[in-house]
């Protein structure tokens, strides 16, 4: 598959040797050990203790440009795959940022689920029009429901049974952190696998591992990085080689300038597409985000939409636009979509937006745990 840069160098995380062995859905298959769950925890209170940003506070961050390039990545997936009517999964929402996206789509349901406590608040606020700084002109116009959760341990399919099928899933900068083990990988997929319904679609953006990978190959240690962000290996890794039979739980530090600073996992892509399509869903496209921009910047209501959100300056007075270093930090980004194999039953109705409300009281909010 083409991709944006040479594969050469950089992918030899390793093909695995043989596919992976079947795993049934027992949830016995899909244990945490408690290593795991602390790490899981680490990564949902880093996100949960981040604050909301007033609009001045977030125009002033070192990293605005990519803050917006990255919107307009996610905008420009949405537009091409939403549809009007469309059910919603959206898997680690965080604070709801993409909420006004998926109204701008039209959409008819929403569920966002979220494992750290805080973020789901947050969530819920920005939905309601209650805080400040997330005033709206109108209400958004889908039902929504807002699950707190692990849901890259907890089976979803029993507590979202009455909501699914879902059109399309979304799960943004998020899903690389479920390669921590392979039980947690495998959770995910079979989440999204087991509530899209036959040729619904599952977007996504994650690291990019050729690349991470490609630079600290190129890098004289362990660390490398820019003046908006850093990525150091442990020493585990000091020979800078992956064994084929160990794609999961391939660890690193991730600082990135007033956004993130936690551990992250490696997901080998080769290996990520393997997986997928044992959970019957096949890769539609892959693009790193500077093909994804090149590619989309074609077309003149892309280069509209990045006008308006201004990760390039907005062609008139704001001349400022992306950093170099930040562009840099794009590179270690891709874009992902996936179908779920099968003909969609155009028969089928489903009352499930019943089930979402129009005002999501914290009572309303479910907590699922196992």
């Amino acid at each position: 598959m083409k991709r944006g840069y040479s594969e050469s160098s950089s992918t030899s995380v390793g093909p695995p040797q043989s596919r992976f062995k079947a795993n049934p859905e027992e949830d016995s298959n899909f244990l945490e050990d408690e290593s795991t769950k602390i790490f899981a925890r680490k990564v949902a209170d880093h996100y949960s203790a981040r604050t909301n940003q007033t609009l001045e506070e977030r125009e002033a961050s070192p990293i605005i440009h990519l803050k917006k390039l990255n919107n307009w990545i996610k905008s420009v997936l949405i537009q091409l795959y939403a549809r009007r009517g469309d059910a919603v999964l959206d898997l680690a929402c965080g604070k709801g940022g993409d909420l006004i996206k998926w109204d701008k789509a039209k959409i008819g349901y929403y569920v966002g689920i979220d494992i750290a406590e805080g973020s789901i608040e947050d969530c819920r606020t920005r939905y309601n029009g209650d805080a400040d700084h997330h005033q709206r002109r109108k209400k958004f116009t889908f039902p929504a429901r807002l699950i707190c959760g692990d849901c890259y341990e907890v089976r979803l399919d029993k507590a979202l049974a009455d909501d699914a099928p879902f059109d399309i899933c979304s799960c943004q900068f998020a899903l690389h952190y479920s390669w921590s083990t392979e039980a947690r990988a495998r959770r995910a997929l079979a989440n999204v696998s087991a509530l899209l319904r036959p040729g619904g679609t599952f977007i996504g953006t994650m690291p990019d591992a050729n690349v991470i990978i490609k630079k600290l190959r190129e890098a004289e240690g362990l660390f490398f990085g820019n003046s908006v962000y850093w990525i150091r290996f442990d020493e585990e890794f000091s020979e800078k080689k992956f064994k084929s039979s160990s794609p999961f739980g391939i660890k690193y530090k991730f600082h990135l300038e007033d956004a993130v600073d936690c551990p992250e996992w490696i997901v080998p892509f080769h290996v990520f597409k393997s997986l997928v399509e044992e959970y019957d869903m096949e890769l539609i496209f892959v693009k790193n985000s500077h093909e994804f921009v090149h590619e989309y910047m074609k077309r003149p209501e892309y280069v509209e939409l990045m006008r308006r959100l201004g990760a390039l300056g907005d062609g008139n007075q704001d001349q400022s636009t992306l950093s170099q270093d930040e562009w840099e930090v794009a590179y270690l980004y891709l874009s992902f979509v996936l179908r779920k194999r099968g003909q969609p039953d155009r028969t089928q109705t489903n009352s499930r937006r019943d089930k979402g409300k129009m005002h999501i009281s914290k009572e309303d909010v479910l907590n699922i745990e196992h």
